[in-house]
């Protein structure tokens, strides 16, 4: 018998309001980047409401500042549904986001690499409210009736402590933006310490630490993966679905970074027996119960984590990153690193929380690729 999808209710979602916290800390984040050489200018932290426009207006400055706070948007008013409707919800959705770039703006004003602009205030401000407007007309369906509800219930675990896994997974295909990093490669704490001695290394070395390094987070994310579906939904289209996304993602910031001829040059032959292994471990490993799925992901992703801070750096992506354009990708490149860096340690600790299922829920204690 098909399960029947749960009774639509009037409960704020979950998962709205973790996806707003995860993209309100990005948003704080890209906006002070590099949050150093903090002092008073002599400038009021507001006097830039009223100065003229900036000299030089590019329509990658305006679009990038737009698209930028759509999601902020649009987050927001699904955040606020349904205790908050219609054009209430819409207002008080944009003048939140408002009123936080207007705060990210005037705190600018005390990082010399930044430039406050009430041009980006208002393109900001535009975003967020467009953002709202197009969650107001069918993202509000999102939570409460149509397809992707639907699949949500149908596919996977109901709970907020399942909607935070969603969100995790979500930010582990963001980590993907960044290109510097092995392939899956997350949690690199070297820049934080004092690096290593710079040292020869040879390329089975790298290739070696790359593919363990892949197959590691491969078969951990697919873990976890299988840890917040439903027992007989179709975990293999759910994780190449998650694994198509994450290597697209990851060609289109290698494009970014070293131009449209070599957006696959993060496929080396690491990268492909990563791969490979992965899925061969992971068909074999969601077969486990349930507990040792997640104790064998968390096992995975410290041994991954480990071994990324031994691995030797990959030159090519080093020196493409010096020759990278500054700017918006500098600050891009910030929040994804950071991401990046913090995100094993976030999906070990929540492993290690994730509670087990009800007695009852599902069929088995086994899913299947």
């Amino acid at each position: 018998m098909a399960r029947s999808v749960p009774v639509i209710d009037a409960r704020p979602s979950p998962l709205a309001r973790y996806l707003l916290l995860a993209y309100v800390l990005l948003v704080v984040y890209a906006s002070l980047h590099p949050f150093a050489g903090w002092r008073d200018q002599g400038v009021g932290a507001f006097a830039f409401l009223a100065a003229g426009l900036p000299r030089y207006i590019t329509a990658f400055d305006l679009v990038t500042n737009f698209a930028a706070y759509l999601p902020l948007g649009f987050f927001a008013l699904l955040a606020l549904h349904p205790r908050v409707r219609g054009a209430l919800a819409l207002t008080a959705a944009g003048l939140a986001s408002c009123f936080l770039s207007l705060a990210l703006e005037a705190l600018q004003t005390y990082l010399p690499s930044r430039i406050p602009s009430n041009l980006d205030l208002a393109t900001n401000g535009l975003g967020a409210f467009a953002g709202a407007g197009l969650a107001l007309g069918f993202g509000v369906g999102l939570l409460g009736s149509g397809r992707i509800y639907a699949l949500r219930h149908r596919w996977f675990v109901s709970g907020a402590q399942y909607d935070f896994g969603l969100v995790l997974l979500a930010l582990w295909l963001f980590t993907q933006l960044n290109p510097v990093t092995l392939l899956f490669g997350n949690g690199d704490l070297r820049g934080l310490l004092e690096p290593p001695p710079a040292a020869l290394h040879p390329a089975v070395v790298f290739i070696q630490a790359e593919a363990v390094v892949a197959a590691c987070n491969l078969v951990a994310v697919g873990l976890l993966l299988s840890c917040l579906t439903q027992d007989e939904r179709p975990l293999r289209r759910l994780a190449l679905a998650l694994l198509a996304g994450a290597l697209a993602l990851k060609t289109v910031a290698v494009g970014v970074l070293l131009k449209a001829q070599d957006v696959f040059a993060w496929l080396t032959p690491g990268a492909l027996l990563g791969l490979v292994g992965g899925a061969l471990v992971l068909v074999l490993a969601v077969a486990l119960p349930r507990a040792a799925r997640r104790a064998l992901a968390g096992l995975l992703l410290m041994a991954a984590t480990v071994l990324v801070n031994q691995a030797p750096e990959n030159p090519y992506f080093a020196n493409a990153l010096q020759q990278w354009p500054q700017g918006y990708y500098l600050n891009f490149n910030g929040v994804t690193h950071l991401v990046s860096l913090a995100w094993p340690f976030v999906a070990l600790f929540y492993l290690m929380l994730l509670a087990p299922r009800p007695a009852g829920e599902g069929r088995t204690g086994r899913d299947t690729l």
